[in-house]
């Protein structure tokens, strides 16, 4: 009796016109029949109650409908060459669940105190065997980055935390912000914006979990797009996310997030080599077929005494597969580096899209 294809019509509609409840649809739908004939009703047909608003929305959820749509329309953008050799910036935003919060101070079960000493032979052995079945049981998410790398896409998917929980990041001023819900991960093309992946996942998941999937998800859904750069903040910067860049033939502008690291000797902030007098050498050319980047003398060498001396050497090359987190293409720090990074902020544009316009800031359905 009802008309499915107005009703997804509808609500649609709803998150373009800023509607925030299907209540307020239902009454917008029985209130103003130009809206109702725009929304693709007919006049004789009934307006749909909220349940059946509601059991449409679940019938959606149940299916992968929207991400084969979103694969379609990306898909039909690659064919028409609408998006060629994209460079990818990859983001997270964040936003807030209706299920009531937890305190975030939970109680933790006080554990029995250890024994002193090493432990005997019998009992370090039965304590390895413990931590490997521990370690086994674990999600994928659970164990470290470099465990992604080798697993499938769809074990990813399907293994990605859901439930809402308490996240913390922090703010402009440096400040932590918490909140009780979920994170959207994003993967956007620079240029065009289009969205090529999306991943929902609980709120304390870690950013750099995500990135693997999202890659993985793009070289599953579309094979032919050649990526040529992936664009991410401090927070991706794990040796397994430049990996699985590089494995897709791409090259990763990703801030560098320093862990603790002594200063490399020989080496400024940006990796590049210093020579005697501590002076960096210039970033010249990256050539694609050694994958080695070139770097020539320093300005201050032309009238350093040293320079005809054995110590100082002209140029340098360095193969990005040495370190391919500190090294990538064009070099870290250069002004070609810092160009590419900008672009990263097309993502941080379409989550504000997301929770300004399309009301990402109003999430009512799990």
């Amino acid at each position: 009796e009802l008309n499915y294809p107005a009703m997804v019509q509808a609500l649609v509609v709803r998150l373009v016109e800023r509607i925030p409840e299907i209540q307020l649809l239902v009454e917008r739908l029985n209130s103003d029949l130009k809206f109702k004939v725009d929304c693709g009703f007919l006049i004789s047909d009934p307006v749909p109650s909220e349940a059946s608003f509601s059991r449409m929305i679940t019938k959606i959820k149940d299916t992968n409908v929207l991400e084969e749509i979103n694969s379609q329309i990306v898909l039909d953008a690659i064919n028409e060459e609408f998006i060629t050799a994209p460079n990818i910036a990859i983001d997270s935003g964040h936003f807030e669940a209706r299920d009531q919060a937890p305190s975030k101070k939970e109680e933790k079960p006080k554990s029995e105190p250890k024994k002193r000493g090493r432990k005997s032979k019998a009992e370090r052995e039965q304590w390895l065997k413990e931590k490997e079945a521990e370690e086994a049981s674990l999600s994928i998410f659970e164990k470290k980055i470099e465990d992604q790398l080798d697993a499938s896409y769809d074990e990813l998917h399907d293994q990605m935390p859901l439930h809402p929980t308490w996240g913390v990041k922090k703010n402009s001023e440096g400040k932590n912000v918490y909140w009780y819900g979920y994170k959207g991960h994003l993967a956007v093309d620079t240029k065009t914006q289009f969205i090529l992946h999306s991943l929902v996942s609980s709120g304390s998941l870690n950013d750099g979990k995500a990135a693997i999937p999202l890659l993985k998800g793009i070289e599953s859904n579309f094979p032919k797009l050649g990526m040529v750069f992936a664009l991410m903040d401090a927070g991706y910067d794990y040796d397994a996310i430049y990996e699985q860049v590089h494995r897709m033939k791409g090259y990763s502008i990703i801030a560098y997030n320093k862990k603790n690291e002594s200063e490399p000797i020989g080496f400024d902030e940006n990796f590049a080599p210093t020579c005697v007098r501590e002076h960096s050498y210039r970033y010249d050319s990256f050539d694609k077929k050694y994958q080695t980047l070139k770097y020539t003398r320093p300005k201050e060498c032309i009238d350093c005494p040293l320079a005809e001396d054995s110590l100082c050497q002209k140029v340098f090359k360095i193969k990005i597969e040495s370190d391919l987190r500190r090294y990538s293409a064009p070099a870290r720090g250069s002004i070609a580096w810092k160009e590419r990074f900008k672009e990263r902020s097309s993502v941080e544009r379409v989550i504000g899209y997301l929770k300004e316009f399309f009301q990402l800031n109003n999430v009512r359905y799990r």
